[in-house]
């Protein structure tokens, strides 16, 4: 572990800014916590469906607010895409070679994952799986995609968003709300949110690449703007307190994205700003920095499999459950109306995290290009950091 770690640190540039690398794996990891603690999958009469704990414990909602962190990855993605992009012109890159390196590791992992869940799929029909399960079970494993999906067309974009001011989509967010919610207009509308609203902290991060922010001033007045912008929309106009989709509820923040989800963004990008300081100086440690190296280069990996780890957990304790005569377990097969099943369910997160490194000891390789962190190998090596 020792040599790990002293491998990744000689293979770090000097002027790499480890902080974004850090805001990156404290999004992805809120993203895996935030799903494994709203995903509920009950056994019903021979089937598994979905269910959510929010909506039969709204008190919950807070829950959300700490692990719903999408705008910090599009805040660092834009950040990251406009200074590599930027840096392809000096080099005199062609835009089509930079996109593809860009969205390559974006892409490759996803393409195992589909592949092994194709092959799975079919096994399941072949077995006798009902299609409910089939259906529940698919939507979970293609539901992240999305992401992938919007992030890919704005790093295409870049070239054309990157000096775009973050004012402007929210702009346009307000307008899609305003006619959406206050004049009754078409639920379609809103939609248009998907593209504009990711866009606010996609261009943040761009104006943070071409000339910098300063951190405390701007990361203040975007964490206390954002927070009590949200604060009112909620309290006042009638928005949604849980910032993810609850089920059967008539508005979903997040699906697609409403102008308190934008504002939301926001105070997280403000508190992602506030960060910035102390991570760097808690980075500065070999074995913290290479903790968090090792995160970024299976990221993809992580945010592709983590449903599936969950899945494997699911499925597997309801085959053992039924074979010693348990039946279905709390807080993995149950309807999750209680506080009862809240504490079952963070008991069984380090069995889903187990099978999460299952899944990336697995995968990772996809993500990596067949490359190793730490190889001797040094040239290689700096190019994998650099690629984190």
């Amino acid at each position: 572990m020792r040599e790990l770690v002293r491998r990744i640190e000689a293979a770090t540039p000097p002027d790499r800014d480890r902080a974004l690398d850090a805001l990156r794996a404290l999004a992805i990891l809120g993203v895996v916590l935030g799903h494994w603690l709203v995903t509920a999958l009950v056994a019903d009469s021979g089937t598994i469906r979905a269910a959510g704990p929010l909506q039969h414990l709204p008190e919950f909602a807070p829950v959300s607010w700490v692990f719903q962190t999408l705008a910090v990855f599009f805040l660092v993605g834009g950040q990251v895409a406009a200074r590599s992009h930027a840096a392809a012109r000096a080099r005199r890159e062609s835009y089509g070679h930079w996109l593809a390196a860009r969205l390559e590791r974006f892409f490759r992992p996803v393409v195992a994952l589909l592949a092994v869940w194709t092959v799975a799929t079919l096994a399941m029909l072949a077995a006798g799986v009902p299609w409910q399960t089939l259906y529940t079970l698919g939507k979970l494993v293609v539901s992240p995609l999305w992401f992938l999906l919007v992030l890919a067309a704005l790093t295409a974009a870049t070239p054309l968003v990157a000096r775009v001011h973050p004012l402007w989509p929210l702009a346009v967010v307000l307008h899609v709300d305003l006619i959406r919610f206050g004049l009754d207009g078409p639920d379609g509308l809103g939609w248009i949110n998907v593209a504009a609203g990711w866009l606010v902290p996609y261009c943040l991060g761009a104006a943070w690449s071409r000339h910098g922010l300063p951190g405390r001033t701007t990361g203040w007045a975007l964490l206390l703007g954002g927070a009590a912008a949200t604060a009112l929309l909620v309290l006042c106009a009638g928005y949604p307190a849980s910032m993810v989709g609850v089920p059967g509820a008539p508005v979903s923040n997040l699906n697609p994205p409403t102008l308190a989800a934008v504002t939301f963004g926001l105070a997280q990008c403000g508190g992602a700003l506030l960060l910035l300081g102390p991570l760097r100086r808690a980075l500065r440690r070999p074995v913290a920095w290479a903790a968090v190296a090792l995160l970024n280069l299976g990221a993809m990996t992580v945010f592709l499999w983590h449903q599936t780890a969950l899945m494997a957990v699911t499925v597997t304790g309801l085959q053992a459950g039924e074979l010693v005569g348990l039946g279905p377990l709390l807080g993995l097969h149950t309807v999750p109306d209680g506080y009862g099943w809240v504490l079952a369910r963070l008991a069984w997160l380090p069995f889903f995290a187990l099978a999460l490194l299952v899944c990336v000891a697995a995968f990772r390789t996809y993500e990596q290009g067949g490359r190793r962190p730490g190889r001797e190998r040094r040239p290689a090596a700096r190019k994998e950091i650099r690629g984190a």
